[in-house]
């Protein structure tokens, strides 16, 4: 057992190892670059320019394990690219490194397994052993979509919780006189202290609206970024109001409160799942161990007195109140030859 734990932690140290140094590796000149950057550009855009070089040196690094698991063609206009926009992954290098770890972990989850077999020497028919293959390489060929998918809703939830707050401020921009361009510009700049997302996001339709694009086919691209309800039904609405020349405002302020609304009603269906939640914790955690302090000095006594009626256990004698041992007591003599014996006693 000693020499399988000192293995075990010699294969992990040579991982931690390998990986570290192939970080530092492809990072050697990285402190240089960045202290020059600070110098001539400042510490604001070092940032971003180290985090695009890290995305480079890693896409080139691991470009041809993701030809392994990227599709042939046309899946750039696929629901898998609507899906890396609506979990803000807007760079190109992203889907080289999404398609890379498919390879790398449907890889590496068997290999891993297989050097473990060999480590402990488990004793596996073959069957079992297949199957466990193809469950590890399942696993960790499905494993970056998961991701992905928690990466969307994570984002989606953000964007839902700070849509009212910035319709509330296009609502007052419009009042206030400007256009409904200008407003959202001036939204995006505000609401960017309550998500970054949101900001993002009418930056960039305002960005379309500069380029030219028309405003009704950039409303409908943001919809599709986001992939969030009432995210479409605000552009709905705005395509809407500026086909048939409604008022704006109105619209606006009646949308807020629309939002407002679901957004109560999704924190009141989240409350109202709370119990259900803790019906399972409840039930095989809290009440076993509130039965076993209850329930178990009882058990025990019953226990007890049933073997000591049965003979297989022996009640040691109680003590008296005052502390000495109760003797044996008999009947007195006045009544010693009285058929039924009295219930006078004597010690």
């Amino acid at each position: 057992m000693d020499m399988q734990l000192i293995i075990l932690a010699l294969v992990f140290l040579s991982v931690t190892g390998v990986a570290l140094g192939a970080g530092i590796w492809l990072n050697r000149r990285e402190a240089v670059k960045q202290r020059l950057n600070q110098l001539d550009e400042g510490a604001g855009e070092n940032s971003l320019t180290g985090v695009s070089e890290w995305q480079a040196k890693v896409v080139k690094v691991v470009g041809p394990m993701a030809k392994l698991s990227a599709p042939k063609e046309g899946w750039e206009a696929s629901s898998l690219r609507v899906r890396f926009m609506q979990a803000g992954l807007r760079d190109a290098s992203w889907p080289v490194i999404f398609f890379a770890a498919k390879t790398v972990l449907a890889l590496l989850l068997p290999g891993l397994f297989v050097v473990y077999q060999g480590i402990t020497s488990v004793e596996l028919t073959v069957n079992i052993h297949v199957l466990i293959l193809l469950l590890l390489a399942s696993i960790g060929y499905y494993l970056p979509n998961m991701v992905l998918s928690s990466a969307m809703r994570h984002r989606q939830r953000e964007l839902m919780e700070a849509l009212p707050d910035a319709l509330d401020l296009m609502t007052v921009c419009v009042e206030a006189g400007l256009g409904l361009d200008a407003a959202m510009n001036r939204a995006a700049g505000e609401i960017g202290l309550r998500s970054e997302a949101l900001a993002d996001e009418l930056n960039l339709v305002a960005l379309e609206l500069r380029m030219g694009v028309k405003r009704e086919h950039a409303l409908r691209n943001l919809a599709v970024r986001s992939g969030v309800d009432d995210i479409s039904s605000f552009v709905a609405m705005l395509v809407q109001s500026d086909r048939f020349g409604t008022n704006v405002a109105d619209a606006l302020r009646v949308q807020t409160e629309t939002m407002r609304t679901h957004r109560r009603l999704r924190a009141e269906e989240t409350a109202a799942k709370i119990p259900l939640k803790l019906l399972f914790p409840l039930i095989f955690f809290i009440f076993p161990s509130l039965m076993l302090v209850l329930m178990g000095p009882a058990m025990i006594s019953i226990y007890l007195r049933t073997a000591a009626r049965d003979g297989r256990f022996q009640l040691s004698p109680p003590s008296s109140s005052t502390g000495r041992p109760n003797q044996r007591r008999t009947p007195c003599n006045a009544h010693s030859k009285q058929s039924p014996p009295c219930q006078c006693w004597a010690p």
